[in-house]
């Protein structure tokens, strides 16, 4: 391969990536306007505040030392080679020529797609815990989240470590990332407890409906676009024709599997409610993409499309089972991420992908969600005892805007509370 062709490609694929991960970084506006349409008025900047101040947060700890972690080494191994550093390398214009192609995106460009990552896992768990977390208890978490938890699961996998030498097989990240975040997510919502006035003591669910539905949808949106960026960005390269083909499939079957997701929710929805649910069909697309996130490129697009189908129907049930057991989740993050991840997970084992092994996608899934579910339980159980994690009930009731930030974000509806 000439010299000009390797330097061709290394641009080519070093500024896909970027694109990708500014795509992905996009997210976090979803998961923003998504969880601010889903709560109600009262605590709409509380939420806005934890998603603006998660993302700064998470890129900071992972690049003091969580991506040193995910990414410094220990070949099937469980402990990382290193602890703290950015590990951030990018080679020399001789090293790439030398590499004759296999060095193809520079290692700032990976430290950007895998940082925003991280931000996405993080983003999960603020939707869940919603409407009576204290916000800087929410931030404490969030620094060991995003610094230790999710890199050390993710260096099992796609670090080099354990996991990936056990077969376990997660594309993009439907256990690394949405599964991981779901279980932090549930830890931190069975200590903090539900919401005042959610569950009856005679076991009656009272809906508690959010504050503003176009937000919601666009959020919805914003979400789906961005993960164009983070399927068609696990890819990792485009400069050629076989991989520009598998980028062109692996962007049709995740719009096939949301489009999937959200008409199986509604339908599921409607039948169950006898109403078309728009919160059920927006979670149902968001299914549909966890879902699909495992291994997006070894369907066709009919195949994509009936795994987040399935998806989609799963999240109905899932949110109902939940409530049921009066986990309190008001954006439904631990069901769309957590229950639709293992099944995207699983699904692996249907898609064709010769390397997939029920036994190898069982051990990823038990692995990451025992890891990150005991791991969050602690850090979210110390955090309770030194600075407390739920505001006081007459907060609660006011709404943790006043309380919590001091800022209305509907101030001409301050009496609709």
């Amino acid at each position: 391969m000439s010299p000009e062709i390797i330097e061709v490609k290394y641009a080519l694929d070093t500024f896909y990536f970027l694109v990708c991960g500014a795509l992905v970084m996009w997210m976090a506006a979803g998961f923003t306007m998504l969880e601010a349409g889903l709560v109600r008025s009262k605590n709409t900047t509380e939420i806005l505040t934890k998603n603006v101040a998660l993302f700064a947060i998470s890129c900071t700890m992972y690049l003091l030392m969580g991506y040193v972690i995910m990414y410094g080494g220990s070949e099937g191994g469980f402990l990382p080679d290193a602890w703290f550093g950015n590990g951030i390398s990018n080679a020399t214009a001789e090293e790439v020529l030398a590499s004759n192609g296999d060095t193809y995106y520079s290692g700032a460009s990976d430290f950007f797609f895998q940082v925003v990552f991280v931000a996405t896992a993080m983003s999960i768990v603020s939707g869940a815990v919603a409407e009576r977390m204290k916000l800087w208890a929410f931030l404490a978490f969030a620094v060991v989240m995003t610094g230790f938890i999710y890199p050390m699961q993710g260096m099992w996998k796609w670090g080099g470590g354990f996991l990936d030498a056990a077969g376990f097989q997660d594309f993009a990240g439907s256990g690394v990332v949405h599964m991981c975040g779901a279980a932090a997510a549930l830890a931190g919502v069975i200590l903090l407890g539900a919401r005042k006035g959610k569950y009856t003591a005679d076991g009656r669910v009272n809906a508690i409906p959010g504050a503003n539905m176009p937000l919601a949808a666009i959020g919805m949106f914003i979400l789906w676009m961005g993960w164009f960026g983070f399927n068609g960005g696990s890819e990792l390269k485009v400069s050629d024709i076989g991989e520009a083909n598998a980028v062109a499939d692996i962007f049709v079957n995740t719009n096939a599997a949301a489009c999937g997701g959200l008409i199986a929710a509604l339908i599921v929805a409607h039948l169950v409610f006898g109403k078309a649910d728009l919160t059920m069909a927006v979670n149902g697309a968001l299914a549909g993409l966890v879902a699909i996130t495992a291994e997006p490129l070894n369907w066709g697009g009919i195949g994509a499309t009936l795994i987040g189908a399935a998806g989609g129907t799963l999240v109905v049930f899932s949110v109902i089972t939940l409530d049921k057991f009066k986990i309190d989740d008001p954006v439904g993050a631990i069901s769309v991420h957590g229950v639709v991840g293992i099944w995207g997970l699983l699904a692996v084992c249907l898609s064709g992908n010769e390397d997939a092994t029920l036994i190898g996608q069982l051990t990823g899934i038990g692995v990451i969600f025992a890891w990150t579910f005991i791991t969050s339980f602690i850090a979210w159980f110390i955090i309770k005892q030194v600075m407390g994690i739920r505001v006081g009930e007459q907060e609660e009731y006011e709404g943790v805007d006043a309380s919590e930030c001091g800022i209305e974000a509907y101030p001409e509806f301050n009496s609709a509370k």
